[in-house]
């Protein structure tokens, strides 16, 4: 009878190096597959074990709103000074994960005549001191007028 473990460690042992190497690539390559999908979204969820959910941009910059935008009826109210700390997003093809509609996000043209997406009636912004991917120093911002968005709470602005 063959001793399996034996004649696996028989074939691991007599493979060559480049073999090796093939293996542990494709292995890499099919372990990657989900997060190269993940990155094909403009926007997606993160979770914060502070915050809970929140929208992301591709590159996993969190998204904000800002309160005062509520009585501006979808406008952004947020311009100069304002859009250099709090940049607006916009995304041209909005692709997002089966955990968010589509149809929650639109595209409005500021008064600079620059486009922004909006998500809910709420125009979307970056935080200009969230130095990378998962920062949210954004949050809870000048007496709380900045939040980021967690998409199954956020109400729908008009």
């Amino acid at each position: 009878m063959l001793n399996y473990q034996a004649d696996k460690k028989l074939v691991v042992k007599n493979m060559s190096r480049s073999h090796k190497l093939v293996l542990l690539f494709l292995a890499v390559l099919i372990l990657s597959i989900p997060a190269l999908a993940e990155s094909n979204y403009s926007v997606n969820v993160t979770t914060n074990k502070f915050l809970g959910s929140y929208l992301v941009n591709q590159s996993g910059f969190a998204l904000y709103y800002f309160s005062d935008d509520s009585g501006a009826n979808g406008a952004s109210t947020c311009y100069d000074d304002c859009a250099a700390k709090w940049p607006p997003f916009y995304a041209e093809i909005i692709a997002v994960p089966d955990s968010l509609r589509p149809v929650d996000f639109a595209t409005i043209t500021r008064t600079d005549g620059s486009k922004q997406t909006t998500f809910k009636g709420w125009p979307l912004y970056l935080y200009s001191r969230d130095g990378a991917a998962g920062d949210v120093f954004g949050n809870d911002q000048e007496g709380n007028l900045w939040r980021v968005i967690d998409p199954q709470e956020q109400p729908q602005l008009f």
